[in-house]
């Protein structure tokens, strides 16, 4: 679909991926674990942007594709409001927020760039 042959290819899902795994530090912690409902969003939305664009890409037409990637965005921009929760609380310093800030910010970038490509680009014949 809109020229990639699998989901792993699209730099949008590498971008969130690596978000996930940046996370996942943090969530790793045993302060941030305490606070659970705050360490189940942030697990949620992080995880939420690769399975939305993974998904997107299974999905059949550009249409579909391009809503499920715009739920992946919100749930970036959602990762970066949960950070400066942390931040807020201490659990995380400045640094940390904002070079994780930085990379939930190319994420909301490259995926951004693949709505527009999807939108721009044809669907495929139907099988």
């Amino acid at each position: 679909m809109a020229g990639w042959k699998e989901f792993r290819e699209i730099a949008a899902w590498q971008y969130a991926h690596d978000l996930k795994i940046r996370v996942d530090e943090f969530l790793a912690r045993p302060a941030v674990k305490l606070k659970y409902k705050l360490h189940g969003q942030l697990s949620d939305a992080a995880r939420s942007a690769p399975s939305n664009i993974a998904e997107g890409f299974g999905k059949f037409g550009n249409k579909e594709f391009a809503r499920f990637a715009r739920i992946a965005k919100a749930s970036e921009v959602e990762v970066i409001n949960h950070l400066i929760d942390l931040e807020d609380q201490r659990l995380i310093s400045q640094n940390e927020r904002q070079v994780t800030e930085h990379a939930a910010r190319k994420a909301v970038k490259a995926v951004t760039g693949s709505i527009r490509h999807i939108e721009s680009t044809p669907d495929p014949p139907r099988p």
